[in-house]
């Protein structure tokens, strides 16, 4: 049932782009395992070794520092449609703020999306499929507009105080890094 791949073919990637959602999993080297959700337009595959996704303003903040400390990751997809499959994409990661250098080459390849904190950029290094027989079928109903909403709501600053009230620390007591972001709002 399950097979491993070094790399995304053709038909995985085409797979993920078909897919509204897909689950990121961090963990620091002591402490929590972080398992999010993700949504919207916000992952694009540049290749069958590289992906990239937006990191949108949440109320925790950890995949960022996991990956400062670890940068192992794991990134999965699973069918809620017609073709069953869970797809898993292994390897290793890091977290960029606006302040670095490569933040505005990989931003053009990404959707302009309001309440952005990072972009992760991953480099895969092992793929696993599997069956996917067990998850239920679904309908998407819509994207929720939610997220979006709030974040123009409260505009690049009203974004910025949210992170520095809400975003600076881990579950666990770790720091973020989000504090480059705050930084360019005094540049931009």
């Amino acid at each position: 049932m399950g097979k491993r791949f070094d790399a995304l073919s053709a038909d995985h990637i085409a797979f993920i782009t078909q897919q509204p959602m897909f689950f990121v999993s961090t963990a620091p080297q002591t402490g929590r395992i972080n398992l999010s959700p993700k949504g919207m337009d916000s992952l694009r595959v540049l290749s069958p070794t590289r992906l990239i996704w937006l990191n949108l303003t949440g109320s925790g903040n950890e995949s960022a520092p996991h990956l400062a400390n670890d940068p192992r990751i794991t990134v999965m997809w699973c069918s809620f449609g017609a073709r069953p499959m869970i797809l898993r994409a292994y390897g290793t990661a890091r977290a960029l703020h606006k302040t670095e250098p490569e933040w505005a080459t990989l931003a053009a390849k990404l959707p302009n999306l309001p309440g952005v904190r990072q972009i992760v950029d991953v480099a895969v290094d092992l793929v696993q499929s599997s069956c996917g027989y067990a998850v239920p079928q679904m309908d998407l109903l819509a994207e929720r507009p939610v997220l979006r909403n709030w974040a123009n709501d409260k505009g690049p600053v009203g974004v910025a105080e949210y992170w520095a009230t809400r975003n600076t620390t881990t579950i666990d007591g770790r720091p973020t890094g989000i504090e480059a972001n705050l930084q360019t709002l005094h540049h931009d």
